[in-house]
């Protein structure tokens, strides 16, 4: 069956809905991956929740990640198997329910020595020291005989391969020359993680009608039991009665239970780590990449990656503790430390600063700690019950820590707890349950030939049909037949997209602003493609699908610009756009 079912409800109808409604039983606020998890979970079982997030769906964290869908490899190393247990597991499922989206990726791990790291291994594993060091042969191939029995239990998985110098050599002739050899095994990367969470959004409300599920919605204080919101663009308050909050803001945790419950003694909960990562252009280093992830220890022995991401190299990150959630930029010192790990194992490939193309960063929200190694910290999830108390009639459970590839299970438990506060069971299970594109979505063999009938049905080009199946799974049924409804063009300073490709995202995805489309519903921006006539263009029909005036459509490029060179190093695309005009408005 072809998944041709997409939301109608614009913001306008959310919006009325919300005014309607003078309490919930689930309030959930944060729209990061988490947040969305636990949303899906609860609407599944017949909860209508409302989910509420500040900016736009994984804005912050959730679209940070490194890529990656994995099972946790370095956690063993600090006896987290359980983690990695559950990770894999997740991994797999992901694998199998979201195939449009979660691929495998061969994964390879360049070595400098046999035996090297064998004694420190031991003490980081019973506490008994907190100092990177770099890990041998013996202790990697460890790690990975363990690994591929968690694999194989639910997944088909290669088994991992250790290959000597000459072969290592061979394979990979731009390692560095302290490579003496190599361990290959099999993770998972994920292509478009905002549009997956989305998805996840999209799946709740078609099951659920009455959970309910809007962006760019903040809470903004707290009082007598209720919540009360504030609509970012409107500047209209609403006022909820909630008999469970879930507080699912990831570094912002400790400032919403402050809004929550004002004045002193809140415990602090996060202590997060920032994570920086760049887009590199590189022809010769996508190249020596092979199609793969190389998975390396720098010079500190901190894991860094390397791997193809749309046509050019992401590399990262970085590891920094820090307080402030708004610490989400990429600073000069951050990238000359990627790229001075990069050059640590492809020393022969030139990197230039013109090379990078786009930077992203993230702030971990791991639960406090006082470890003086941040790799130390656990990447595992935990719930906190907050008890109601004098004016805050709710409970409040707070989502600590996590990661993209646990997400279902976190949301899982977040769900199972808030369902055991209202006295209801659960129905549903999420274990095998495939997310929007990926229902349906034909096998790897199947997909040429599915993708022709479909190209034949829609009367489009094959090409076309077949890109967009790519980007949105057995969704594309839905596309195909709203942009045969009207004459269609691709973009004038982006030919990989239509007009109609974007007025559907806009039509139907809660779109409200310019970088929602440019950097999550699509690849543009983290493909290294944006221009300021690109984002003109995208303003432009924007503001023609929402009735914006001239001045509004003017205003918000102009945010989104300046938000695009703060955020994602784009500073010479603001200064483009200063030199002459960038907005023609319809």
């Amino acid at each position: 069956m072809i998944n041709r079912v997409i939301s109608g409800r614009s913001r306008a109808d959310r919006l009325d809905e919300l005014r309607r409604r003078t309490a919930t039983p689930v309030l959930i606020v944060g729209g990061g991956i988490n947040g969305i998890s636990t949303f899906r979970e609860l609407a599944l079982q017949g909860i209508p929740a409302i989910l509420v997030e500040q900016e736009d769906w994984c804005q912050a964290a959730s679209g940070a990640l490194s890529r990656m869908i994995h099972g946790g490899l370095r956690y063993l190393e600090t006896g987290e198997f359980a983690l990695v247990k559950e990770s894999v597991n997740e991994r797999d499922r992901l694998l199998k329910n979201a195939p449009h989206y979660v691929q495998p990726l061969r994964t390879t791990v360049p070595i400098d020595s046999y035996c090297s790291g064998l004694v420190n291994a031991g003490k980081r594993f019973f506490r008994l020291s907190e100092r990177p060091s770099r890990r041998g042969a013996m202790v990697i191939k460890a790690g990975l005989t363990l690994y591929d029995l968690y694999t194989r239990e639910n997944g088909s998985m290669p088994r991992h391969h250790l290959a000597g110098g000459g072969e290592t050599r061979r394979l990979w002739p731009d390692f560095n020359d302290w490579v003496k050899c190599s361990a290959t095994y099999y993770d998972a990367w994920i292509n478009y993680p905002e549009r997956l969470g989305y998805e996840l959004i999209e799946d709740s409300e078609r099951a659920n009608p009455q959970a309910l599920a809007i962006n760019y919605l903040s809470v903004v204080g707290a009082a007598d039991g209720r919540v009360t919101l504030r609509d970012m663009s409107g500047g209209e308050t609403f006022t909820l009665a909630p008999h469970v909050v879930v507080n699912a803001t990831g570094a912002w945790v400790d400032q919403l239970n402050g809004v929550l419950a004002p004045g002193p003694g809140s415990a602090r909960l996060i202590g997060g780590t920032k994570g920086s990562h760049l887009i590199i252009r590189s022809p010769k280093l996508l190249a020596a990449l092979q199609n793969g992830m190389v998975y390396y220890e720098n010079q500190e022995g901190r894991v860094c990656i390397l791997f193809p991401y749309f046509g050019n190299v992401l590399v990262g990150s970085t590891d920094i503790r820090t307080d402030d959630p708004l610490d989400t930029i990429c600073a000069a010192d951050e990238q000359r430390y990627i790229l001075d790990s990069l050059r640590f194992v492809f020393p022969h490939i030139a990197i230039a600063d013109e090379d990078i193309l786009y930077t992203f960063c993230g702030i971990r929200p791991l639960p406090v700690s006082d470890t003086a190694v941040n790799g130390r910290i656990s990447r595992n999830h935990s719930l906190k019950v907050i008890a109601p108390a004098a004016g805050r009639d709710f409970t409040t459970l707070c989502l600590i820590g996590g990661k993209w590839t646990t997400f279902r299970a976190f949301g899982e438990q977040a769900a199972d707890r808030v369902l055991q506060l209202l006295g209801e069971k659960r129905r549903v299970t999420t274990t095998d349950l495939a997310i929007g594109g990926g229902r349906d979505f034909p096998a790897v063999g199947e997909r040429k030939a599915w993708v022709a009938l479909l190209a034949a049905q829609y009367h489009q080009e094959a090409a076309q049909a077949a890109r967009w199946a790519e980007r949105y799974g057995s969704r594309v049924a839905a596309l195909l037949e709203f942009a045969g409804q009207s004459p269609d063009r691709p973009l004038d300073h982006h030919a990989g997209y239509t007009v109609n490709e974007l007025r559907w995202l806009i039509v139907n995805e809660q779109v409200e602003m310019p970088a929602d489309l440019l950097v999550r519903r699509t690849a543009m921006a983290i493909s290294g493609r944006l221009t300021p006539a690109l984002v003109a263009e995208v303003t432009a029909l924007l503001a023609a699908e929402r009735g914006w005036s001239e001045t509004v459509a003017r205003e918000n490029l102009r945010l989104t610009i300046e938000q695009l060179a703060q955020r994602h190093g784009l500073a010479k695309l603001a200064a483009s756009a200063t030199e002459g005009e960038t907005y023609d408005h319809p």
